[in-house]
């Protein structure tokens, strides 16, 4: 239950991601530079994309309650875990009596 309310809070980045673009763009009409125009567009393109990423992570959350992130974070975790010692021979390591 509690990762499902983790979900609702993927709107406060996608809200300041599109407030932010919201002025990029409100700037660019003052802008006479095509250039500067276009690094804009595609600044507010990024932006909006970021902040469909963001709510559909925090969509997905809500409606089943698993984090991507955090299955991500796990699995790397067990990935870079060291192995036992009980293993001889791997990773270099020397076993305590052995030459």
């Amino acid at each position: 239950m509690m990762m499902r309310l983790c979900g609702l809070f993927a709107f406060i980045p996608a809200t300041v991601l599109l407030a932010v673009s919201f002025f990029i763009l409100l700037t660019l009409r003052k802008a006479e530079s095509q250039g500067l125009k276009a690094f804009g567009y595609v600044v507010a393109a990024l932006l909006w994309l970021s902040s469909t990423i963001i709510l559909g992570t925090g969509a997905y959350t809500l409606s089943t309650g698993r984090c991507p992130m955090k299955k991500m974070m796990i699995h790397r975790m067990h990935e870079k875990m060291p192995m036992p010692m009980s293993q001889p021979g791997k990773m270099g390591c020397m076993q305590p009596g052995s030459k």
